[in-house]
């Protein structure tokens, strides 16, 4: 059940938002990105805006260098990562995305990694370091790769939320 002042933001939130979407991957292209292909499938038929994609290898400065660039276009909204977050010497997302950030949203991790147990993976959920937070009024949010971990996040936490998120980044402005 919602509060009525939940209710109350996401009337107040935006209808659209302009997101980019960056697939990490060392070994991915725009043809066999299917993770990335069903983040920008899922913003677009909720009404969101994709306004640039790219897909970085799994390195640490490279992820920082985009997110920064991306954070200081006037065009951007909303990052949304997928990749890179696993426990393996390789995997680099969440450092550069947990060092970019302002502040950080700890509940959509542990929610993630929540419903990751509960409905899809059992306890390997325990290997996910999804990570979510903003760099100014720029929400980020950064899922592991597997499309059955990006449709989960993208369904039941950024989708119904990212509105709502905006609206918050936006308010004191």
């Amino acid at each position: 059940m919602m509060s009525a002042s939940t209710e109350q933001h996401r009337r107040e939130a935006p209808a659209s938002v302009s997101c980019m979407v960056i697939t990490v991957s060392d070994t991915r292209n725009e043809e066999t990105d299917k993770s990335g292909s069903l983040i920008r499938t899922l913003l677009e038929e909720k009404g969101f805006t994709v306004a640039a994609y790219a897909i970085v290898r799994d390195e640490y400065e490279g992820i920082k260098e985009l997110l920064h660039s991306a954070a200081q276009n006037p065009d951007i909204e909303a990052v949304l990562l997928n990749g890179g977050t696993g426990i393996a010497e390789r995997d680099t997302t969440y450092e550069a995305v947990r060092d970019s950030l302002n502040k950080e949203m700890p509940g959509f991790g542990e929610i993630f990694r929540y419903l990751s147990f509960a409905e899809d993976i059992g306890p390997a959920a325990i290997l996910s370091r999804a990570i979510a937070g903003t760099m100014g009024t720029t929400a980020v949010f950064s899922m592991p790769g597997s499309t059955g971990a990006v449709r989960l996040a993208m369904t039941r936490l950024i989708l119904p939320e990212l509105g709502h998120v905006m609206r918050e980044l936006y308010k004191d402005k």
